[in-house]
């Protein structure tokens, strides 16, 4: 079972204890106003998201970490490898994407995550194109994104919310799609 350590942060698989802090996340409208519609999820959708995240893992060999601090053992959100279906003018693609609950933003551990996230994409799984979307108007994951050396590679629409989003890539010679 994958596990990546970073100073302050672990990231692993989803354990059953993880549902309520993740939901209490996934509750927030501040968190969710850049996701899809901008719509909260409950706890019945966001144990569906987890079971397809695992889902994930078990088919593609990459999936959403669940993101703890180290310090107090605390879910703090996730962060992790995707396949951007919903966004099919840029398959094929390995998607890089974080999440964390409001208590943790400020602090570079979306950053400290997602660059951990990014070098086990291209050096444990030969991953050589990785991909990040984040609305437009979201200028924090943009930022995280550029800290990461990615570029900005287009602006589009997500075809299921109808949104402005822009992709950015960041790509390494000899890897896979």
């Amino acid at each position: 079972m994958t596990t990546l350590r970073t100073p302050r942060l672990t990231l692993r698989r989803w354990r059953e204890d993880d549902l309520g802090p993740l939901a209490e996340i996934n509750a927030d409208p501040e968190v969710m106003r850049w996701i899809g519609d901008g719509s909260v999820l409950d706890r019945e959708e966001t144990a569906a998201a987890v079971a397809r995240w695992e889902r994930e893992w078990e088919e593609r060999g990459v999936g959403l970490f669940a993101v703890e601090v180290r310090e107090t053992g605390r879910l703090a959100g996730f962060a992790g490898l995707s396949v951007p279906e919903y966004l099919p003018e840029i398959l094929p693609a390995v998607e890089i994407g974080w999440r964390l609950g409001r208590s943790h933003w400020g602090r570079g551990l979306a950053t400290e995550a997602a660059r951990a996230v990014l070098d086990f994409a291209l050096r444990d799984r030969g991953v050589g194109r990785v991909v990040s979307v984040h609305r437009v108007g979201n200028d924090s994951s943009a930022k995280i994104m550029r800290k990461l050396g990615m570029r900005r590679d287009r602006e589009t629409t997500d075809p299921v919310h109808r949104v402005p989003v822009c992709v950015h890539v960041i790509e390494v010679a000899g890897g896979r799609p």
